[in-house]
């Protein structure tokens, strides 16, 4: 078990889904990962907001769609010291401000921003928040990906917005398997910790696929999760299939073949 109660700046603190299905939503979950998203006293002031907890810590937000255009989608967010210091920052480096900084209660501070390539992320401002209790075991947060079709303008941007490093490493494929020759891991600014990936996906993905902020969620066997999703009537994009970090698939709840998100069984 990994609990934490603060983040260092510069480092993913939460994820959240945005649901055209909320209850269906929690139900695919709760299977899935074990989670318990069940509506909260506060959820009606918060829009239908919830939280999703594993054995009483949270682990990631659901929210129902808010208008008939928003995507269902899951969201990253980026832990932050000053929202509006950063939303300046993410427009001199050419990104554009999706939602301005807004208070969340006394829960923190939150905006949406997208880079240059189009992929939307979400910084919080914590106050009595601070994001996930708990990280990198089964059932919650253990990675967060940005699969980008303009790797050099992501690493420009991300630089100058939270700090992040690039460091490059070889890609292992199959002969003839197609993917990038390389990935990406961020490193944090503060330690050059790494606490974030990124893939490019031109030619690995249709073209109406936009760039995207990908989730990986722990689970004890990712084969078992990928029959679970299955069972659900859910969707498998990729895998799985076993790398350094684990065995791992890209997968779909079936109320939102959209939000695709990662299941990682680590060793």
């Amino acid at each position: 078990m990994s609990k934490v109660t603060s983040y260092v700046p510069g480092t993913p603190s939460w994820v959240d889904l945005a649901s055209a299905d909320i209850d269906a939503s929690a139900a695919f979950y709760a299977n899935l990962l074990g989670w318990d998203a069940s509506e909260q006293p506060n959820s009606a002031e918060m829009g239908g907001y919830r939280r999703a907890e594993l054995d009483g810590d949270a682990v990631a937000g659901m929210m129902p769609l808010q208008q008939p255009s928003q995507p269902a989608v899951w969201s990253t967010y980026i832990s932050v010291e000053d929202a509006e210091a950063t939303a300046a920052k993410v427009s001199a480096a050419g990104g554009s401000v999706m939602f301005e900084p807004m208070d969340v209660m006394d829960l923190g501070r939150m905006a949406v921003f997208a880079d240059p390539g189009g992929a939307a992320f979400g910084v919080w401002q914590p106050g009595t928040f601070a994001g996930a209790g708990r990280v990198n075991e089964a059932g919650a947060i253990t990675w967060n990906e940005l699969g980008t079709r303009d790797p050099k303008g992501a690493k420009e941007f991300y630089g100058a917005v939270f700090g992040w490093k690039a460091k490059e490493q070889k890609m292992q494929r199959n002969e003839g398997e197609p993917g990038p020759e390389t990935y990406v891991e961020f490193l944090r600014a503060a330690d050059d910790r790494s606490i974030a990936g990124m893939m490019d996906i031109g030619g690995m993905l249709p073209d109406e696929v936009p760039a995207h902020w990908l989730v990986y969620f722990g689970v004890a066997d990712a084969d078992a999760a990928v029959e679970k999703v299955k069972a659900a009537g859910g969707t498998v994009n990729f895998g799985p299939v076993t790398i350094d970090a684990g065995r791992f698939a890209v997968v779909s709840e079936p109320n939102a073949p959209m939000a695709a998100f990662a299941v990682i069984a680590q060793p």
